[in-house]
């Protein structure tokens, strides 16, 4: 027969074996967030350009959220955003990713802006052995460095990117070019493909200019162009000098038939604020909700419409959720080691909303160069043909 000191014992332990058990269980549902760190353009001069690729990171990480979390190795962790305002600034970028690493203890990052602090933040990636997904940006220089922690989703690296502008410039007919640009290094680069892969497809440069990227007026310069009366335009531009170079253009009169804008389009303000005169435009892009090719497109659009009451960019908000799809996908069969989430995203092919993804070296292999054209002030892929959407169309007026 048990005395009462026995029997108090037993119980005690019995409490602590129950209380244990169920404090485990609490433990594994609340499981730390895993905190992700990233900084963007909040302010400054490409601020007007963040917001599309902002929203999809927001975008996705609630999502994820919504699911229990994000899967690390087997185990659902809530996501925590740690995001700073680098005031477009490539410096002030680089400071902020050696803070998120060092400082901050992030668990994984995403990448910045634009393709200008992508290239600055490569060193501390490097340093530190931090892999990163780019998404708003493309780099021949950063392929030839031969990086090991950055890989970009865009399939548009800048020598591509030319050539085949250049063939579908051709098959348009265009004899005579105009190449204008802002001095940023994503303009230069592209510029220092595109010129000679125009002469290469017999096209003559009729205007080859540069311009500031704080650039306030194009009078004289879009002046000059239409004396020059080429039968294509190439606008090597980013978000503020694409508004700027349609509302002027269309001032002006230039009526040339095929024109071509980089960055800024795709933006659905630009849409909003020229309506119709847009039409014939033709930008940077390899996504459509209406490639059947991508099951996944039209569902994420919809979602995304749903929340945002506006289409994404096709451009920014399609390569910045394509980045966090990748990292979704790496860490949920490398976890959180650097080294193995390397292997994996230099192995792995990757289910997106724009197909699959492969990379060889810091290159998206699978996904085509592709360019957009605004018809019925809606989007469609024009090239090449076995993504497109629509035929292309002449700029016919504004």
């Amino acid at each position: 027969m048990l005395d009462r000191r026995s029997v108090v014992s037993a119980l005690f332990i019995g409490f602590a074996g129950i209380f244990s058990i169920l404090s485990g269980t609490v433990l594994a549902q609340e499981a730390p967030p895993i905190r992700i760190g990233f900084s963007i353009a909040k302010t400054g001069l490409f601020a007007s350009a963040t917001p599309a690729q902002l929203n999809a990171y927001h975008f996705w990480r609630d999502q994820v959220n919504e699911k229990g979390g994000l899967d690390i190795g087997g185990v659902k962790r809530k996501i925590e955003f740690v995001e700073y305002d680098d005031q477009s600034n490539a410096a002030s970028a680089v400071k902020i990713y050696e803070k998120l690493i060092t400082n901050d203890k992030v668990d994984l990052l995403l990448s910045p802006w634009g393709t200008v602090s992508h290239f600055a933040i490569v060193p501390v990636l490097e340093r530190f052995g931090f892999p990163v997904i780019g998404s708003t940006a493309s780099s021949v220089h950063v392929r030839e460095l031969n990086v090991k922690n950055m890989w970009f989703v865009s399939p548009s690296t800048h020598d591509k990117l030319s050539i085949q502008l250049a063939q579908m410039a051709k098959e348009q007919k265009v004899s005579r070019a105009a190449v204008i640009g802002s001095v940023l290094p994503q303009s230069k680069e592209i510029r220092n493909f595109l010129v000679p892969a125009l002469e290469a497809a017999g096209i003559k440069i009729a205007v080859n200019e540069e311009y500031p990227p704080d650039i306030k007026d194009m009078t004289a310069l879009l002046s000059r162009i239409k004396a020059a009366n080429p039968d294509g335009i190439f606008v090597l531009s980013y978000p503020a000098d694409s508004f700027l170079y349609t509302r002027q253009a269309k001032e002006i009169g230039i009526n040339t038939p095929f024109q071509w804008l980089a960055i800024g389009p795709t933006i659905p303000a630009y849409r909003k604020m020229f309506g119709s005169s847009a039409n014939g435009i033709i930008s940077m892009g390899h996504w459509s909700p209406a490639q059947s090719h991508w099951p996944r497109a039209k569902p994420f659009y919809d979602a995304y419409v749903a929340r945002f009451k506006e289409e994404p960019d096709y451009l920014d908000t399609v390569l910045a959720y394509m980045s966090c799809e990748i990292l979704e996908e790496a860490v949920a069969e490398a976890g959180l080691d650097k080294a193995k989430l390397r292997e994996v995203i230099n192995n792995k092919t990757f289910d997106t909303i724009n197909g699959p993804v492969k990379f060889k070296g810091v290159e998206n292999m699978t996904t085509p160069v592709g360019f957009l054209q605004i018809q019925n002030e809606q989007f469609h892929i024009v090239w090449p043909a076995e993504i497109s959407t629509a035929p292309i169309q002449p700029k016919l007026n504004w």
